[in-house]
């Protein structure tokens, strides 16, 4: 039976999501990729354990997660159950629905038929009355904004979630969902977006300004660019990379001779500021206003471990911005 480090509160950071009274870990634990039916269940396990101990409270999810989709949920709720339930009320669990699903019109994009179903599947995945953040994973024009914004305010209300987010949201958008939402007198607190030092869309379409200015929180996925932002990739690309191995979200083509010069100055950075690539880029999302925690993905424990080193030199100096921005820009 696990039993918890008891030091696991010491040494990581919490944020407030916002101007709500939930807190979230600097580093939170996504299982996007690595949580599915071909990964290994006492790996699985021993990563949930080792971002616990460590003061990882924060676990994402979405309905889609795996592969094949709704097996992360399955093998999460699993090791939940067997191992971790005694620690359920230190934990935050947070889900999604927005995209592709199950067949037929209603098992995708933003509706109320589609939305409350989707959540009530999750629950009977994990095998837990209610997750603490549920997500509408990403617009939907073909929705009506409100029928969304109602259908997240009716799931508060029911108890299945304790709270609301928006992933993949424009500023604009969030703004008028923000909006609907305030009349509902519904917890929307945070925001779930991809930003990275190779990625700056955030900065582009209004969603950091608007987060910061409607007192939401941002918690940031893909941080480490699909892996790009790694030491895995400063001398080519491996044949065990998911650059050569997965194809749909990372392939050949993200890896340019361009991007892999950049990677190699970044590199060059972070050792100077005594870090891996890796670190640095966790740490220079942290360091932005309005970032209340990064999502990290891990094959493997010690990967947690590493990362989590990134808060140990979360601060840069003007000109390491400069520098960095010089590369990229």
């Amino acid at each position: 039976m696990y039993n918890a480090n008891q030091n696991r509160y010491d040494s990581i950071e919490y944020k407030k999501c916002g101007e709500s009274g939930l807190k979230l870990p600097a580093v939170s634990l996504g299982l996007w990729h690595n949580f599915g039916n071909k990964s290994d269940y006492d790996t699985m396990c021993k990563m949930c354990f080792t971002a616990f101990d460590n003061g990882i409270t924060h676990f994402d999810l979405a309905n889609n997660y795996g592969p094949e989709a709704g097996c992360a949920e399955t093998n999460f709720g699993k090791i939940l159950n067997d191992n971790m339930q005694k620690y359920r009320d230190e934990m935050i669990i947070s889900t999604k629905a927005g995209y592709y699903m199950w067949p037929g019109p209603y098992g995708d994009k933003g509706s109320k038929k589609y939305l409350v179903a989707s959540l009530d599947q999750s629950l009977k995945r994990m095998n837990i009355d209610y997750v603490d953040i549920f997500y509408h994973h990403r617009m939907d024009p073909d929705t009506p904004l409100y029928e969304t914004m109602w259908a997240l305010a009716g799931i508060v209300k029911s108890g299945k979630a304790l709270y609301i987010g928006l992933s993949n949201y424009d500023g604009e958008t969030m703004e008028k969902a923000a909006a609907i939402l305030d009349e509902l007198h519904c917890p929307f607190i945070i925001n779930q977006n991809r930003y990275s030092i190779l990625d700056r869309t955030v900065e582009k379409n209004g969603i950091l300004k608007s987060a910061i200015t409607k007192k939401k929180g941002m918690i940031i996925f893909s941080p480490l660019a699909q892996g790009l932002l790694t030491n895995r990739y400063l001398n080519g690309i491996p044949n065990d990379s998911r650059v050569k191995t997965d194809g749909r979200f990372l392939n050949e083509k993200s890896l340019s001779q361009d991007i892999l010069e950049k990677i190699v100055k970044l590199n060059t950075i972070a050792q100077n500021r005594g870090q891996s690539l890796a670190q640095m880029a966790l740490s220079w999302v942290y360091s932005h206003e309005g970032i209340t925690s990064v999502l990290i993905g891990a094959s493997k424990p010690e990967q947690i471990i590493e990362n989590l080193k990134m808060t140990a030199n979360a601060s840069f100096t003007k000109e390491e911005l400069e520098q960095i921005d010089s590369i990229v820009l």
